[in-house]
Parts: structure tokens; C-alpha cells; sequence
């Protein structure tokens, strides 16, 4: 039984397993959040914490990573940037964040939890403020790569729905200054080596991903946009027409990239078992990483 099937079948147990593993958890702002950062009085922060459960971070002020090291017998010196799902206005931290973190450090690869900012703080740019610390956040990761024994040039993002929309803006707007440095660790590149959106949301212009598979503005891909691997369905709104446009786009730039489009399994599933052969997506994704060389030890 490969290390894929064995996590699923734990993660199909009980998510109370998870619910005691702890990891270190380091700010992502030293001192304060970048200028301009909106933030809610204190009423409604009360409001938005009290809304908070087992499956669901409802309200983030101060964005952590959660680290979580890669076994010594198995470690890699790969890195993923994990950013789970919500809509922006919540994070689905367990499902698309700690067990997605320890299937990766069951195939030897350091994974990184972003807490990034939720709810959305501006309507006209839900993803801005996220944007700003998932760019931190792998600069902070690149910095440290020492610290971590991980390769710095091995340093990929995965992320889930609007997860997976930061997870595509960290890959086609990384020379984005969408905010002012603020240490050493600022002056290094935030553009990750791999990106991976799973079913990934709000591809189209203004966010929109239910009416057309058309690519919205923000999409810019170029041929320095990261190798790239997809996984969506046919059944999750036009989430999949889009994904299949942003890989054209990929391979008219002459971007390495993989895409799986399942037929059924819609939305939200991360890596928990169902009755759909969209559960195959992690073992798919570790194919994909160890073809690439990210998953040698070096």
C-alpha cells in the first residue's frame, strides 16, 4: 500500500487524531501588518472568532505558518506552502491545511500551514491582502531554507479553491510589489519553483468562476510563470473549464504542466476519501513531483 492510500484511509478514520498534533507556528509580520492593511474594530473580531470551529478558522489577524518538518529518514529538502480554502472568509484548516501537511511529510517534504488574513477585507480585491502573505511567506520560507534543511530553489504552493487562486497568484503575480519590504528576508524572490491549485476558484475577470471558462485579467501568464500541476472536475461549476484554460494558456508559454479533470466529485474534498476517482489527485501529484526531481533527496 503506498504512503497516498495509507493517508487516505487514516484520514477517513477520525479527524480527532489531528486534532493533537501541534507544529511551531512563526508570525509572518515582525512588527506590524503592511501599510494600508484593513483590519475590523474590536466588536466584530469577537464576533468573526466566536463563529470559529473544529473545521474552520473564521477569523485571522496576525498570518502565521505552521511548520511542519519532513521525517529525517524521508526528508527530501523539498517545501510546500500549503494555503487551505474558504471563499477567502474562512480557512478550512484541517481538511486543506494539517492533513494535507502531513501527507507531504509522508513522501519526505516539508510543508508550511499559511494562516494568511480571512475574512476579505476589500470587495474589490478579495485576494490582495492574502497575496501579500503567501509573497512573505516564501520569502520567509527561502530565508530560513538552512534553518529548515530544505533546497531553496525547491520551494513550491498548494492551496485548495480560493486557496488554490492564491496559489495561482503567487505563480503569475510574484513581481507584484504589493507591499513594502520589511528585512532581509524581503529582498529574496517570492516566486515559488511549483505551483499547485487544487480545484482552484475565481479564475475568471472580477473572481467569477460559475459563467464562462474565460481567464480574467489577473492570469498573466508568462513563460517564467512555475511548472504547474491542476486537479479539478467537470461537475464544480466552471471551475474545470477554467483550469483547462489557464492549462492552454501554460502551454502556449511553453510552461511544463499537468492537468487532471475528473468527472465527478464538485467541490471541497481535499484529500479525505470519497466515492469518485478524484481521490487518485495526491497520488497523481507525487508522480508528478518525483518526475520533476523535487522529490530526490539532495
Amino acid at each position: 500500500m503506498n504512503n497516498t492510500i495509507k493517508f487516505l484511509t487514516c484520514v477517513g478514520m477520525t479527524l480527532a487524531s489531528f486534532a493533537c498534533l501541534s507544529a511551531e507556528e512563526i508570525n509572518l509580520w515582525p512588527d506590524s501588518l503592511p501599510a494600508g492593511s484593513i483590519k475590523f474594530d474590536i466588536q466584530q473580531a469577537e464576533e468573526l472568532r466566536a463563529k470559529t470551529t473544529d473545521e474552520r478558522i473564521a477569523f485571522v489577524e496576525q498570518p502565521t505558518l505552521s511548520i511542519f518538518p519532513a521525517p529525517k529518514d524521508k526528508a527530501t529538502r523539498c517545501a510546500v506552502i500549503i494555503c487551505p480554502g474558504g471563499a477567502y472568509n474562512i480557512l478550512a484548516w484541517p481538511k486543506e491545511g494539517v492533513e494535507v501537511a502531513e501527507w507531504f511529510n509522508s513522501i519526505g517534504v516539508t510543508a508550511f500551514v499559511l494562516k494568511y488574513r480571512v475574512p476579505r477585507r476589500d470587495p474589490e480585491r478579495i485576494h490582495w491582502e492574502p497575496m501579500q502573505d503567501v509573497q512573505r511567506s516564501i520569502r520567509l520560507v527561502r530565508h530560513h531554507a538552512k534553518k529548515w534543511d530544505i533546497d531553496p530553489a525547491r520551494i513550491g504552493t498548494l492551496g485548495f479553491s480560493a486557496g488554490g487562486h492564491l496559489t495561482v497568484m503567487s505563480g503569475v503575480q510574484y513581481d507584484t510589489e504589493c507591499y513594502a519590504p520589511v528585512d532581509e528576508a524581503d529582498k529574496l524572490s517570492c516566486r515559488p519553483n511549483f505551483i499547485c491549485p487544487i480545484y482552484c476558484a475565481y479564475l475568471g475577470e472580477n473572481y467569477d468562476d460559475r459563467t464562462n471558462s474565460q481567464l480574467g485579467s489577473l492570469v498573466k501568464v508568462t513563460p517564467d510563470t512555475p511548472p504547474t500541476f491542476l486537479a479539478v472536475t467537470w461537475d464544480d461549476a466552471m471551475r474545470g473549464a477554467q483550469s483547462a484554460s489557464l492549462f492552454a494558456r501554460l502551454r502556449e508559454n511553453n510552461v511544463e504542466a499537468e492537468i487532471h479533470v475528473y468527472t465527478k466529485g464538485g467541490h471541497g474534498y481535499g484529500m479525505r476519501p470519497s466515492d469518485f476517482r478524484v481521490s487518485q489527485w495526491p497520488m497523481q501529484l507525487e508522480g508528478w513531483l518525483g518526475a520533476r526531481g523535487f522529490l530526490e533527496a539532495k
